[in-house]
């Protein structure tokens, strides 16, 4: 059985349909909280719970009984860490709420993976990581030690603590760091799905850094497949691993990092126009500064991923957009 953290979560359900797909058997938690529109999660769920093979609990992170007492009664053979507080703006909000859930509700599962000898457990990290690089494409072999928001700190924190048990407790790990995740069921936080809104509602949009944005925005079905490829892969200590010239990607340890990215930045105002092409509608811009915590520019470099996985995602952000403002259509009943 598979577990899958923050099942109702966008990633999180996406990766479930799929799994369940292929006849898998998928526990999922998640604690369904009002960060968003918990309407959206609930459908999520809904169609999750029309499968035989998953069962769903309501459960915190930060429950460490909880999740301890989860782990007693079921054998996982691969945990998915997808259960986070997300979203670079709101932690400078509320910075003790990704405390709380990115590290100690991780620090929860890794206790739990370490205690039940879980075979491999993957964590979703984030592009944020990358904060004040500027080297492009973002390389997992590079140092990313300047993070520019307490929610990649946090993300950069997870590669450590999970590094650290690799290294202690043999636990193998899997880090991979997300790229600006779009797609039907997507989290109404994000761009796509606020720009969407707005455009279909004859409201303007917020256009930070004055549009000079570059984005590697990447499909959620190409972030699935990546998860699902690695999934079997699990990590085994590098042999060639150098102390003195330190490899952040992998290890002595049994631990891995990888992007999972489209290759391929899109200019805002380019990704603005396919909204707009997708829709039949114009958008009224209202050009603002960058805001802080943002990175003006994200590009992965995945050939880590292709090399051992692979796959290399590929969905263009044409095909992409269209199907999400297909769904958004569909699921809000938006009619002209």
């Amino acid at each position: 059985m598979i577990l899958i953290t923050g099942a109702a979560g966008f990633i999180g359900f996406h990766l479930a349909i799929r799994l369940l797909e292929k006849g898998e058997r998928v526990y999922g938690i998640d604690n369904l909280n009002d960060y968003y529109d918990p309407d959206l999660k609930q459908s999520r769920l809904e169609l999750l719970n029309a499968s035989d093979n998953f069962r769903f609990e309501k459960l915190d992170l930060e429950d460490k009984a909880g999740i301890d007492d989860l782990f007693s009664k079921e054998k996982f053979q691969c945990v998915i860490n997808l259960a986070a507080q997300a979203g670079v703006r709101y932690s400078l909000v509320n910075p003790y709420a990704y405390l709380e859930s990115n590290l100690h509700g991780f620090l929860n599962i890794l206790e739990a993976c370490r205690h039940s000898q879980v075979g491999h457990l993957i964590y979703a990290s984030s592009s944020s990581v990358y904060g004040k690089n500027t080297k492009m494409p973002f390389s997992v072999h590079d140092n990313v030690d300047h993070p520019v928001s307490l929610y990649a700190a946090t993300k950069k924190s997870n590669e450590l603590m999970a590094h650290t048990y690799s290294h202690l407790f043999g636990l193998p790990t899997t880090g991979l760091r997300f790229f600006t995740v779009y797609g039907p069921y997507g989290r109404p936080d994000m761009a796509l799905f606020l720009f969407t809104k707005a455009i279909l509602e004859d409201q303007p949009i917020d256009v930070y850094n004055n549009g000079e944005m570059l984005r590697d925005f990447t499909y959620v079905d190409d972030i699935v497949s990546g998860i699902e490829n690695l999934i079997p892969i699990v990590p085994s200590p590098s042999t060639g691993w150098n102390s003195d010239s330190p490899d952040p990607a992998s290890s002595t340890a049994p631990y891995k990092l990888y992007n999972i990215g489209n290759n391929n930045p899109v200019k805002l105002m380019d990704f603005i126009e396919a909204i707009e092409s997708a829709t039949g509608k114009k958008a009224k811009k209202n050009f603002l500064p960058i805001q802080p915590g943002d990175v003006p520019a994200t590009y992965a470099d995945v050939q880590d991923l292709v090399s051992t996985a692979g796959f290399k995602p590929g969905t263009s952000i044409q095909e992409g957009i269209r199907k999400f403002v297909d769904w958004y259509k569909e699921y809000y009943k938006v009619t002209f």
